[in-house]
């Protein structure tokens, strides 16, 4: 491309140097171009260039360089002519050279101006080298993959922009240069159009190159939009607590990040564990709390809201509105907001729907843990609330205190409220709250003389005395307010006594509203006025201060004290464990759950290792004690009866068909239910040798008995196998020697089982033997000697008539009795029917057990339909057609069990174990043991301590 530029050039140099211009004909100056009036005409007023000279120097220029190639000789140029001019060409070439230029300019002139707009902005940036911790890591991971110091110095200086800027003298020479190039027909005109088909094909390879490098651009956008992709997904969950971490903005910025949990946190985590502690090792829980106690209706509620600045408890009109006791934990920060120590919602206490979920969530809580029959409860409801300005400590508010059990309450709901306020206030380092009602009869409080009992001295106890603006009105001597405000009317004593305004009655009002209520009263009230009550000692906000300093003074003073109980008690339950359990880990209630659950979830997963041979034996022989009973009594006896084969055939199709369509399926999947029962059983009880903790025991039984309770054997199964079955039963084909040899065998167990049976029962219905009698000295009683009579008489009526019937006719009775009668034997004949009945089973057994031996070699006449032969083997057919069913159904249900219901029942035991794992009793019900209460005290108490030092640590970094 360069080189035919190149030759453009040097062709426009020669034609310019020896051609000489003249004007054929006149044009109007109008009509002329911008460029050709600008150069011909010096006084047109959109002329930038001066007319050259009459005698010019013509100086040919490159392409390449715009430098001067060689002088050439002047030309005498006459007046009067013009030179010959293509217009259309010269207006290309102008606007061809102004558009590069622009572009040129502009890109020029960007680059330079990005460059000082970046160095201004990079100035003006401050040093956020300390707030790195909010941006993500990632962000500053950018510097290894761009380099903007390379960026930089790739832009140019102010110098080399300066050089780039186009010289517009020299421009207008080369436009003089350049009047008599387009003409048509001339070299030049040639090679510019070789020139811009050239550039034009460069352009096209220029686009075609750039598009590529935008692929590949994208491509690497992409892929880092990947990596930066995944990074992001990671951090989602680590910032989901920056709201946390972060504090109020102030005027200079962001605050730095608090890592540590605030004293107040830490302190109200001790005392959560130390609720939950029993102190089985006498360390009482000696750690200061803000205990608020007072009459019913007599205001501690609201004095607890103003002091939280949130009407966070649910309200009521004369009624029991506190039924559990409520610790709250008080601590400041940027957002007015509060937790439950088991949940992680927060109500933004600046809204009216979170204030009413707030309170209906602590209505549901209180009335949860109220048991069935009782109308208060011991259970601690814990929240925190934080927020701006807040004074940090720990309150507890009880239920208010009641001189008479109403209607609708327990009937020592009195006691157990007085019990409750007692085990608070016992704690020699509480602070007691202590609240009464200023605008009834101080006579009527009960409060007052319970906290007397529980705090003589007064050195704990703070007194408030509300509703004073009722009080003001109501009481005939304001001396009176006076009086208790001084200590002088109730025989109780106190470390401070405040008179406080909670609002006008109307659960509606705002914490604002009452605040500003309370400071009007005081600044117009009279007993400022007339110095009966001193500033420091009105207002929620001067009761406040003075309960924090109070609680954090006696926090001081006893929290290193109650440390070193609980290291001592730590050293104490840690020898007892050294010398009782020397061998075991330390493991508490729900790491041994864990254990245990790992065991039972292995045990389970053993079912699916059973071998399907093991599997089918069983399912098989325990199916057949099922209903081998009703296979002999109800089929094989009564069509054993009939006189031929046909009768018989027939006769066991109709029962089995019966059998198949009703009972057998149902039988078939209780087995099968029960199959599975016990080898789960098996694996859950079987001994693991020394590994075997019996600690477990109570727990897997009781898995083991919910989980099948649960577990329901999939109803279909019974269609399926019902129709299997029948199929297998409609089959009498027996195809080879070994089958028949096998039903035989199967029919000759079953046979001998039921001969042995029946010959024990024959045995204890006429007694023992001459043998026995003789060598045990055993006799037989007076119903058997009749027994073995009517047995000896009937025997030599069936030796008398082999083929008799299964019953005895009226007549054969008959003559049994008389014969017996004869010889002295006085008989009933329901008796000689029962003897009948066993007699001649055992007969009809041996005879079947003979008709077994004969039939050993009558396969050769099955396979000929007994043609021509008086052996008749049916039931041998039926009883392998009983085989074979047993077999089939034992093999689908073995798929049953294997495919779907031990899956299923493993299912079943992690949902049993789910749910015993979030139910505390029941894992300390199913737990239990000296071992178990050792680890879990020793649990406790480790964390107590350690959370103890950690707050104690924190407190002396805070001096």
């Amino acid at each position: 491309m360069w080189r035919t530029r190149a030759a453009a050039a040097c062709v426009i140099c020669r034609s310019l140097a020896n051609s000489s211009y003249g004007i054929k004909r006149k044009s109007a100056l109008q009509n002329l171009h911008l460029v050709s009036r600008s150069i011909h005409h010096p006084y047109y007023p959109s002329s930038k260039f001066q007319r050259p000279p009459l005698r010019i120097s013509i100086k040919l220029f490159s392409s390449l360089n715009r430098l001067p190639l060689r002088k050439t000789k002047l030309l005498n140029v006459k007046h009067g002519y013009q030179f010959h001019r293509n217009f259309w060409l010269a207006r290309l070439a102008s606007r061809l050279l102004k558009v590069r230029y622009l572009i040129l300019g502009s890109a020029v002139g960007g680059g330079y101006t990005a460059k000082k707009t970046y160095d201004q902005w990079k100035d003006m940036m401050p040093d956020l080298n300390e707030y790195k911790w909010i941006v993500p890591d990632f962000v500053w991971e950018l510097d290894e993959h761009i380099d903007f110091e390379k960026l930089i110095k790739a832009l140019p200086d102010a110098d080399d922009l300066a050089k780039l800027l186009p010289d517009f003298d020299k421009i207008g020479e080369s436009f003089t240069s350049l009047k008599g190039f387009f003409s048509p027909g001339s070299p030049g005109e040639t090679a510019f159009r070789a020139t811009d088909q050239g550039y034009d094909n460069d352009k096209q390879f220029k686009k075609i190159s750039d598009k590529e490098k935008i692929d590949q651009l994208q491509e690497e956008l992409l892929r880092t939009q990947l990596k930066y992709q995944r990074m992001l997904e990671r951090l989602e969950k680590e910032n989901k607590e920056l709201r946390k971490l972060v504090l109020q903005r102030d005027d200079k910025g962001i605050h730095q990040r608090k890592l540590k949990k605030s004293l107040i946190d830490m302190y109200s985590e001790v005392l959560d564990i130390l609720s939950d502690y029993d102190a089985s090792y006498n360390t009482q829980d000696h750690l200061p709390r803000v205990v608020v106690v007072g009459d019913q209706s007599a205001g501690k509620t609201s004095v607890l809201e103003m002091i939280a600045q949130a009407r966070i408890f649910p309200r009521g009109s004369g009624e029991m509105m506190t039924r559990s006791p409520v610790k709250v934990t008080l601590s400041e920060g940027p957002h007015h907001v509060a937790l439950f120590k088991d949940s992680s919602r927060e109500f933004d206490l600046t809204k009216e729907e979170d204030l009413a979920a707030l309170r209906n969530e602590i209505e549901i809580r209180m009335r949860n843990s109220v048991k069935e029959g009782c109308t208060v409860s011991t259970e601690t409801i814990s929240l925190s609330v934080k927020g701006p300005g807040l004074q940090r400590m720990v309150l507890v508010d009880l239920p208010g205190v009641i001189s008479t059990v109403t209607s609708g309450m327990a009937p020592d709901t009195k006691e157990t409220i007085f019990s409750i306020s007692k085990a608070y206030m016992q704690n020699p380092n509480a602070i007691i709250l202590c609240i009464q009602d200023g605008s009834v009869d101080a006579e009527r409080s009960i409060v007052t003389d319970l906290v007397s009992q529980m705090d003589p001295q007064g050195k704990r106890t703070i007194f408030v005395l509300t509703k004073v603006d009722l009080a003001e009105k109501n009481v005939a001597s304001p001396s009176r307010i006076q009086q208790i405000i001084e200590g002088k009317l109730f025989p109780m004593k106190a470390l401070g006594y405040f008179a406080v305004v909670t609002g006008k009655g109307n659960s509606s009002e705002s914490i604002e509203s009452i605040k500003e209520y309370e400071e009007e009263f005081f600044q117009n009230s009279k007993l400022l006025k007339t110095c009966m009550l001193k500033a420091h000692q009105v207002t929620t906000k001067n009761l406040s201060l003075a309960v924090s300093d109070c609680f954090w003074k006696m926090v001081r003073e006893s929290v290193e004290q109650q440390a070193d109980a609980f290291k001592a008690t730590r050293f104490n339950l840690e020898t007892e464990w050294k010398n009782n359990y020397p061998r075991l880990r330390e493991l508490d209630r729900n790491e041994l759950f864990e254990k245990a659950k790992n065991e039972i979830l292995d045990e389970v997963i053993s079912l699916t290792q059973v071998t399907p041979k093991h599997w089918e034996e069983i399912l098989q022989k325990t199916l057949w004690e099922r209903v081998s009973t009703h296979v002999i009594e109800n089929i094989y006896l009564p069509a054993a009866q009939t006189m031929n084969s046909g009768t018989f055939n027939t006769t066991v199709d109709i029962k089995l068909k019966q059998w198949t369509d009703k009972q057998l399926p149902n039988k078939a999947v209780e087995v099968a239910w029960e199959t599975l029962q016990e080898e789960f059983s098996r694996f859950m009880t079987e001994p693991k040798g020394k590994e075997h903790d019996d600690i477990f025991d109570k727990l897997k039984q009781a898995v083991k008995e919910e989980s099948i309770k649960r577990h329901k054997w999939n109803e279909r199964a019974e269609d399926s196998l019902r129709v299997i079955q029948h199929n297998a039963l409609e089959d009498r084909s027996i195809s080879d020697k070994q089958q028949w040899d096998a039903a035989i065998h199967f029919m000759e167990e079953t046979l001998q089982s039921r001969l042995k049976d029946t010959e024990s029962v024959i045995e204890d219905m006429v007694g023992p033997d001459w043998k026995k009698r003789w060598l045990y000295w055993i006799g037989r009683t007076k119903e058997q000697n009749i027994r073995n009579e009517t047995k000896n008489e009937l025997e030599k009526l069936i030796k008398c008539s082999e083929e008799h019937a299964a019953y005895l006719a009226n007549d054969e009775v008959t003559t049994v009795r008389k014969n017996l009668e004869a010889r002295g034997v006085t008989v009933d004949p329901c008796l000689i029917k029962d003897t009948w009945h066993q007699i001649y089973r055992r007969y009809f057994l041996k005879t079947a057990l003979n008709h077994c031996n004969l039939c050993r070699r009558g396969f050769y006449y099955y396979q000929r339909h007994f043609v021509d032969s008086e052996l008749e083997c049916n039931d041998i057919v039926l009883f392998w057609r009983i085989q074979r069913m047993l077999a089939i159904t034992a093999n689908t249900l073995r798929q049953q069990l294997t495919n779907t219901e031990v899956r299923r029942l493993e299912k079943n035991v992690k949902e049993v174990l789910e749910d015993f794992a979030e139910d505390n009793e029941k894992k300390v019900k199913l737990l239990t043991g000296k071992r178990v209460q050792l680890a879990e005290d020793l649990k406790k108490v480790r964390e107590i301590q350690e959370k103890l030092e950690a707050f104690i640590e924190a407190l002396h970094q805070e001096k």
